[in-house]
């Protein structure tokens, strides 16, 4: 039997804060693995632990106990070459005041220790449509394209796994479903994607399994379908709905 190849291994993460009252517990020893090659669901309602797992998968915050790898890699034994396999897309828009949007690109190479690679740059240009932008400043770019430049940004150190915070908030129908796109054609030459969202809908059509963290806990993790069925319901939004309510 073939052994599972895993892009992502979290196991009794944990993650507390000091805090006036006491401490917080953020995370309260969630496991889980993504397998290569899945675009996996990461749900949770606001102050669920959702972003604070992000943010100890990217590095900005230290776990407080447990294990994370990347494509076998545990992060606290090299951090430098998990960040080189990682690619994160922020849910806040981010951009760049004294460059062009191919200025920040070729930037954002050095970012990763890699050298500037004009072709790959261009091939990922175009395909988030941003060729035509080059030229521009992200602060003047619509809200949908800056969603796009992040991407971009995200792409440039070509990474095995994806993680895309609230990738469609605030874009319109037509340009999510373009979003969708990139999505499927990224996964399909090889990339492992993490999606969050609130928009349920967007993660029945496009993951297969899910996790849904709620209050620091896991509380699900299986296919959507098997979800679905176990509670007799017939959209992951009302699962959520259903496993989340106090």
């Amino acid at each position: 039997m073939t052994k599972k190849k895993y892009a992502v291994e979290i196991k009794n993460l944990k993650k507390s804060y000091e805090t006036p009252k006491g401490k917080l517990h953020a995370l309260k020893g969630v496991s889980f693995a993504i397998e290569e090659g899945e675009v996996f669901g990461l749900l949770g309602p606001n102050g669920a632990g959702k972003s604070t797992l992000i943010n100890i998968l990217a590095g900005p915050v230290n776990k407080t106990g447990g294990t994370v790898k990347v494509m076998g890699v545990d992060t606290d034994d090299d951090h430098a070459a998990v960040k080189k396999m990682l690619g994160i897309v922020p849910q806040e828009v981010g951009f760049d005041v004294f460059f062009t949007v191919e200025q920040a690109l070729n930037y954002q190479f050095g970012y990763f220790g890699n050298a500037l690679d004009k072709v790959y740059r261009d091939e990922v240009l175009e395909m988030l449509s941003l060729s035509d932008k080059r030229h521009v400043k992200p602060r003047m770019l619509s809200g949908g394209m800056k969603r796009r430049f992040m991407i971009a940004k995200a792409l440039v150190n070509r990474p095995r796994v994806l993680v895309l915070d609230e990738p469609t908030a605030g874009v319109d129908v037509e340009l999510r479903r373009e979003m969708y796109e990139t999505i499927r054609m990224l996964n399909k030459q090889g990339v492992t994607i993490i999606l969050t969202s609130h928009y349920l809908e967007e993660i029945e059509l496009l993951c297969e399994r899910v996790a849904i963290i709620h209050e620091g806990k896991l509380i699900a993790l299986d296919h959507k379908d098997k979800l679905k069925k176990k509670l007799k319901m017939d959209k992951l939004e009302d699962v959520f709905v259903e496993l989340t309510k106090k």
